[in-house]
């Protein structure tokens, strides 16, 4: 069986995990011939509004990550960044939710070739992403540029096509030749439009952040160790 841990923190908290999570970004980039992405730059390092989801091996390899960016006047959203030549109307798209009770874009998704199948980024880094923001962060939407491969996956767990920014929500991205869908979640606290497996899975994450699941995927069993209830939740529960 496989074991990993899942753990959560906030960016300048933690630069040792945050280019860890880099390092192995970065490396399934370049098995598909991408160098270009705005999400594999380390700007976000020192952004106090990106928080950072991290699956590890007992020993401490990184396996997959992902991040979510909460949206800020000072700090564009990595999306904002990659459409900002292709259509200026994100930004206003991303300023209009930012003001209407904030968002945040779900980003930064990858899991490493050693771990390939098992779900570790389209199943468990999803959904834990899409919890935190619902009982940590406190957003009203959440955003995602989301690949071809990814696409189905992202409306099941709920989000719904951008219509209003690129060619009917869609983009030529990271690549000329590869397509990328804007996307949204309207209410990551209900999740109104997620199918009713996703649903109750994500809301039994955010209910019990600290728990041992055992999952029975493709290539075998994988033993996640959510370790959900950093400090960034404690500091939420008492204020």
């Amino acid at each position: 069986m496989v074991r990993a841990k899942v753990k959560i923190f906030r960016a300048v908290d933690d630069q040792d995990s945050c280019k860890k999570f880099l390092e192995g970004h970065v490396n399934v980039l370049k098995v598909f011939g991408v160098t270009q992405v705005t999400t594999a730059s380390n700007d976000w390092f020192f952004n106090p509004n990106v928080y950072v989801v991290l699956i590890e091996s007992f020993e401490g390899e990184a396996w997959g990550g992902v991040r979510v960016h909460v949206a800020h006047e000072d700090y564009p959203l990595p999306m904002e960044d990659a459409t900002r030549k292709i259509d200026p109307k994100m930004r206003d798209f991303i300023g209009k939710l930012r003001l209407n009770g904030g968002t945040g874009e779900l980003c930064g998704l990858w899991n490493a070739r050693e771990v390939g199948g098992m779900g570790i980024g389209t199943l468990f880094l999803m959904r834990a992403g899409i919890s935190v923001v619902s009982s940590i962060i406190q957003i009203s939407t959440l955003v995602a540029l989301c690949a071809q491969h990814t696409f189905q996956i992202c409306l099941e767990k709920g989000f719904e096509v951008v219509h209003e920014v690129g060619n009917k929500g869609t983009f030529y991205y990271p690549k000329d030749d590869l397509v990328a869908t804007a996307v949204i979640i309207q209410d990551p606290k209900n999740l109104s439009k997620a199918t009713e497996l996703e649903k109750k899975l994500i809301l039994e994450l955010r209910q019990k952040p600290d728990q041992i699941s055992v999952e029975d995927t493709p290539k075998g069993f994988l033993e996640l160790n959510y370790q959900l209830t950093s400090k960034l939740w404690e500091e939420r529960l008492t204020r």
